[in-house]
């Protein structure tokens, strides 16, 4: 788990360097097969350009800290990530950006971001080629966590690929492990910047 930690934590000050993740903002989040019911979260308030192993806490399937954690802060929206490790029970890591090319996606796309024919849309698994279409959903961003994560749940058959917008706010994304999770992010961050610029 140590080392899952500092690789995950090295990803997040890439991703600030980036511009994805600025200062304290984003969350992130794994689980281990041997304690899946387990979440370990990034905590909050943290800066991400000094983000470190340490920087993460334990939490249970519906966002409480673990005893150990008692009096520590998870990320404000951590029940996102419970309820997303609860749709898709075989994903294990979930990230998530800030990045200006998102947020300018979803101030532009009411309900979803088409992307068509491009080569990287085979960074998402389970596509094959690039002669293809995929909807990534836009939801409308709220402070009310447990009625987003409803709301998630209502309209699990929207996720057809692993990702989804948060409007005006930013893009999460998942996978089996963190190669996958940040493949999918990284996917959908190049996808939104060339498809931005193209309709410009």
């Amino acid at each position: 788990m140590e080392q899952l930690k500092k690789e995950l934590a090295d990803v997040i000050r890439a991703y600030h360097q980036k511009g994805w993740s600025p200062a304290t903002s984003t969350n992130y989040s794994f689980r281990l097969a041997e304690r899946p019911e387990v979440i370990v979260v990034s905590r909050s308030g943290i800066d991400k350009s000094a983000f470190s192993a340490a920087d993460f806490m334990e939490v249970d399937m519906e966002g409480k800290a673990l005893p150990a954690y008692e009096g520590i802060r998870p990320s404000a929206e951590t029940l996102i990530h419970c309820k997303l490790y609860q749709l898709f029970p075989e994903m294990m890591c979930i990230v998530h950006s800030h990045s200006v090319y998102s947020v300018l996606q979803s101030m532009k796309n009411s309900q979803a971001v088409e992307l068509s024919g491009y080569e990287v849309l085979k960074g998402f698994e389970g596509i094959q080629t690039h002669d293809t279409t995929v909807q990534v959903p836009v939801f409308d961003n709220t402070q009310d966590m447990p009625a987003f994560a409803a709301t998630l749940e209502a309209q699990k058959h929207r996720l057809t690929v692993p990702t989804f917008i948060m409007r005006q706010h930013g893009t999460y994304a998942w996978g089996r492990n963190l190669f996958e999770a940040k493949r999918h992010l990284e996917t959908a961050e190049y996808l939104f910047e060339v498809d931005w610029k193209f309709s410009k």
